[in-house]
């Protein structure tokens, strides 16, 4: 793979290198390799923090420079879980928490799908990012968490007055629907337990949690439902 030599620098997390190039008068500090990575993208997605501080302390290094596939070095830095990294770069004004990727995703959809504590409760710390905010399949950081099985980041967002456990994505289906669809118990008990919860919302075809869970044969999951709803039966 064609790079620089600040870009090789900056993948192996070699502050002094990185510190003698960036003295010189002709390196070019943002200059992508081949993938569009610049050296930034390529520090923050491997998690070296000193490379990430060096480089952001130049006014030529642009934090939110995408890849060739809309990545930036926040969206990549909290992908791969990278807490000290993600904190810097919310640290400054000029980074965007609620960025968008070419897919609609959202850098706190990212955290909950791949179950980064840290990183979400570095998020939800901040006034401008919405806790319920979907993506364009319509679903919300909760319902990415339900759906996976992140006991502990649904936890966090259920201790949240602002956000709403019954939010619906495009098919209609609840965090609740999806936790009992993939066999999460624990997480069908967690949701049970929030006040508010509707247990028997059904999706856009008929189809409710307990159903879901029927479905794939979750006795537990059935014990906990059936005594709250019905079985609802798909039309289709």
């Amino acid at each position: 793979m064609r790079n620089t030599p600040l870009g090789w620098a900056a993948v192996g997390g070699h502050e002094e290198v990185v510190e003698v190039l960036l003295s010189r008068d002709d390196i070019d500090p943002d200059k992508p390799d081949e993938n569009g990575q610049t050296p930034l993208l390529q520090a923050a997605r491997n998690g070296h923090a000193g490379v990430v501080k060096l480089l952001l302390s130049r006014d030529d290094v642009d934090p939110n420079e995408p890849d060739e596939d809309d990545l930036t070095p926040l969206s990549l830095a909290a992908e791969n879980g990278h807490e000290a990294v993600v904190k810097i770069l919310l640290g400054r004004d000029d980074v965007d928490p609620n960025k968008q990727d070419v897919l609609g995703t959202t850098l706190l959809l990212i955290v909950t799908w791949s179950g980064c504590e840290g990183i979400l409760k570095l998020l939800l710390e901040r006034d401008d990012v919405d806790p319920n905010m979907p993506g364009v399949d319509g679903q919300t950081p909760l319902s990415y968490a339900a759906g996976r099985g992140h006991e502990a980041v649904v936890k966090i967002l259920l201790g949240r007055d602002d956000v709403d456990p019954n939010t619906s994505d495009e098919d209609g289906r609840t965090p609740l629907w999806r936790a009992a669809y993939r066999g999460h118990e624990g997480m069908v008990k967690l949701l049970l337990g929030r006040e508010g919860i509707n247990p028997g919302k059904p999706d856009i075809y008929g189809r409710s949690p307990l159903w879901a869970a029927t479905k794939n044969g979750y006795s537990r999951i059935i014990a906990l439902l059936q005594p709250l709803t019905s079985t609802t039966h798909s039309t289709a």
